[in-house]
């Protein structure tokens, strides 16, 4: 899966659970810039960092991974 596959899984279950970047960044423990390029397909996550956002926006892990 691509990144700019996985930033759209991202901003479309962000939008779902109607939370903010700066709320999501927040629970994540990294600064908005940073969940914002991610969430563009700017950079992708280490996979620890991803199963963390996986669990606050309650997205499958299937989904995300190869």
């Amino acid at each position: 899966m691509s990144n700019s596959e996985i930033a759209r899984k991202l901003k479309s279950a962000r939008e779902q659970l109607n939370l903010t970047q700066e709320e999501v960044a927040q629970k994540a423990k990294i600064s908005v810039n940073y969940y914002a390029r991610i969430e563009r397909g700017e950079l992708m996550p280490a996979f620890k960092k991803l199963q963390d956002l996986q669990k606050i926006l309650k997205i499958k892990a299937l989904k995300l991974t190869i």
